[in-house]
């Protein structure tokens, strides 16, 4: 995500900002007028939902300190938001005249290529052009920039723009590893033998949300184990038929409802929203936590224990994509300072800020990162874009999926739906709003 989500939360993925983490009137100014509707010239009016402390949150402020400089004049009017907040309202304030000038939003067909589909969001082809964005963002991370008119990514006209990348991966606790003399998982045996091991101790080793996105991004990923990329293809972009009932979906399932019966998923984690998925890891409730690296930031921050990360084992697929998307609403009222702030972020300086906390930049200089983990989580990811491991997220192909994947897989945690059934309940929602084939 999340805390954001990201992604993404999106993703995720996600936590509410602290007003305080952008509090006070920053100064800053256009330059050039408006192309959009009524709206104070000396206002720019920014929404995002990243943890003040994540590399996302650190970098926009550093983004926002460096915008004032070269625009002295204009106010940023922030407004505190969740992940959660934005998927549940953005439609309805976008048709509104409270939408704001630049916003953080979820990418991928059901949320960024809606709002793109109905109108909702501005045309950003000839900024990406005169701008360079579309030469700084690789052709991986530029899949969710771009939609059709049917709002699927990965042709037709930019209507976002990513300035970071995300992944999931394996957060770990080496200290309760090492207290009850657990080896560190190298492969997906060793993973699931660590997990019996704690569960046998009486400690729930996966944290996990049913309420938001972790809980659903546990049983991709063990479906992306069992799958290739024409697999995802199919799901995500439509190119051929997506089966729920395949040897993917149906291991995912089982294999999830099983984790729960041995206790790997704690039974109470149903209510669970992503913020508390999240504390539980950093309490040391919970060794393991699969999850994205909007949370790295966090973890090296609030971490009182020593902690690592690993791709998902036994598996070439694990979810991500390029980050959440700046959005500039079709009603934005001061558009240049949008794109002007766009630019910022996208900078060499915010970049390698960017990567320096935790983040994943998409266009700093290499050389530039000097923290070991920061180098460890882009050579990740850089393992991820070789071998086209990225899989997307499993909310994406239509709107609405989101909420239907939270219901189904809290009852698949309650034991009150069995997996045949759960995957019944997805491939009825999913086939009701995809394109027919």
């Amino acid at each position: 995500m999340l805390t954001a989500r990201g992604r993404r939360a999106a993703r995720g993925r996600v936590t509410a900002l602290a007003a305080a983490a952008l509090s006070g009137a920053l100064l800053l100014t256009a330059c050039g007028g408006s192309d959009g509707g009524s709206s104070d010239s000396k206002t720019l009016k920014l929404w995002h939902y990243e943890a003040p402390n994540s590399a996302m949150g650190q970098a926009w402020n550093e983004a926002i300190k460096e915008f004032e400089a070269k625009h002295p004049g204009v106010k940023v009017q922030y407004e505190e938001k969740s992940f959660a907040q934005m998927q549940k309202t953005a439609q309805m304030v976008l048709n509104s005249s409270d939408a704001p000038d630049l916003m953080e939003y979820n990418k991928g067909n059901a949320t960024a290529g809606l709002l793109s589909k109905q109108g909702l969001l501005t045309d950003l082809t000839a900024e990406a052009t005169k701008r360079g964005w579309d030469k700084k963002l690789s052709a991986g991370v530029r899949t969710t920039s771009v939609y059709d008119t049917n709002g699927v990514m990965g042709s037709g006209k930019w209507y976002g723009v990513p300035n970071y990348a995300e992944y999931t991966m394996v957060f770990y606790n080496k200290d309760l590893f090492a207290k009850y003399k657990i080896p560190e998982p190298k492969t997906f045996d060793e993973l699931t033998a660590a997990m019996d091991k704690f569960a046998a101790k009486g400690i729930t080793p996966l944290a996990n949300g049913g309420a938001e996105y972790p809980a659903q991004q546990y049983l991709y990923q063990l479906a992306l184990s069992k799958a290739d990329r024409a697999w995802v293809d199919a799901f995500e972009l439509y190119k051929g038929k997506a089966d729920f009932h395949d040897a993917a979906w149906t291991y995912a399932a089982e294999t999830f409802a099983d984790w729960v019966k041995k206790g790997y998923i704690g039974k109470s984690s149903t209510g669970a929203n992503a913020e508390q998925t999240g504390v539980s890891f950093l309490q040391g409730k919970s060794p393991i936590l699969f999850s994205g690296s909007w949370w790295y930031g966090r973890f090296e921050d609030e971490a009182k224990f020593d902690w690592g990360t690993f791709l998902w084992p036994g598996s070439n697929l694990t979810l991500g994509s390029g980050g959440n998307l700046w959005v500039v609403p079709k009603g934005a009222g001061n558009k240049d300072l949008a794109y002007d702030f766009i630019d910022i972020t996208l900078s060499k300086k915010i970049q390698n800020l960017l990567g320096n906390k935790g983040g994943v930049p998409v266009a700093a200089d290499a050389s530039a990162i000097t923290d070991p983990k920061a180098k460890t989580l882009i050579d990740d990811f850089n393992t991820l874009s070789r071998r086209d491991g990225l899989a997307f997220y499993p909310d994406w192909p239509i709107a609405g999926f989101y909420d239907v994947l939270v219901s189904e897989t809290q009852k698949l945690i309650t034991g009150s739906e069995k997996p045949d059934d759960y995957l019944d309940a997805l491939q009825k929602a999913y086939d009701k709003d995809a394109p027919k084939q």
